[in-house]
């Protein structure tokens, strides 16, 4: 079976989705309420395609947030459909590239895991059956990658470690895959997914999320509810075209 590892902060005002920064017209409690939304899709995904899940945390003395173990478990605990197979482990290391590297080396060498893989509640579009392509592509290849725009990376599986060290630096996609390369191992890419961590990714997914609902085609019900509530648009942004999309409220469009 594949553990899937969910590196998540608290959905704190302030602390979850700090990234989008001035750009888009959501509050810090807006951000946060996203977020836990995004979360709760992710994790939800993970156990409806038949892997494990183990939601990763950054200890205390590294985030605003007293406990933030118990932050998580309060946000899942009423959503999931196993609430009582998740796993819930604080993180080691300094870095994005050496957290990731010290979960995936672990769970391989130490708990013997077959497959492991990694995203974070930024990839909230997952479905299921990416879940479960995620374990075939890994019955073959030793890293398996699914990359999302700006060469950056929504999920990686991985069978062997390679080597961690800023393996994420841009474009994280062809860092990866190099670094699979110089320890010998095989890559597989998987679809390309969507994620939201600037204010960009977010007008793409209140897109994506909009275009999903009138097409009725599967939306990740909790991240979707939170974008209608929130009165969230994608809309142009007046023709500019390194950034054709922002994101505004319904009642400022009417």
């Amino acid at each position: 079976m594949t553990t899937i590892v969910v590196l998540a902060d608290p959905p704190e005002p302030g602390v979850a989705l700090s990234a989008l920064g001035s750009g888009t017209p959501l509050s810090e409690g807006e951000a946060a309420r996203l977020y836990e939304a995004m979360l709760v899709d992710v994790c939800r995904t993970v156990q409806a395609g038949g892997a494990d899940l183990l939601v990763n945390y950054r200890p205390a003395d590294r985030v605003p947030v007293d406990e933030p173990e118990t932050a998580l478990r309060e946000a899942l605990a009423d959503e999931l459909e196993a609430p009582g197979e998740a796993r819930y482990e604080v993180q080691v290391g300094e870095s994005f590239a050496g957290r990731v590297g010290n979960t995936v080396t672990h769970l391989l060498e130490e708990e013997e895991e077959r497959q492991v893989g990694v995203t974070t509640p930024a990839a909230p579009f997952l479905r299921r059956d990416h879940v479960g392509g995620l374990g075939m592509s890994l019955r073959t290849e030793e890293v398996a990658l699914a990359p999302t725009w700006g060469g950056r990376v929504a999920l990686a599986g991985f069978t062997e470690s390679v080597d961690f060290a800023d393996a994420f630096a841009p474009p994280a996609v062809e860092t990866l895959a190099m670094r699979a390369r110089d320890a010998g191992l095989s890559v597989d890419f998987l679809p390309r997914q969507p994620v939201v961590e600037t204010a960009a990714d977010l007008a793409d997914a209140v897109a994506y999320a909009s275009a999903r609902v009138r097409a009725e085609r599967l939306v990740p019900g909790r991240t979707a509810g939170v974008i209608d509530d929130l009165g969230l648009r994608a809309v142009d942004s007046e023709g500019k075209e390194e950034d054709r999309l922002t994101v505004s409220r319904e009642s400022d469009n009417s």
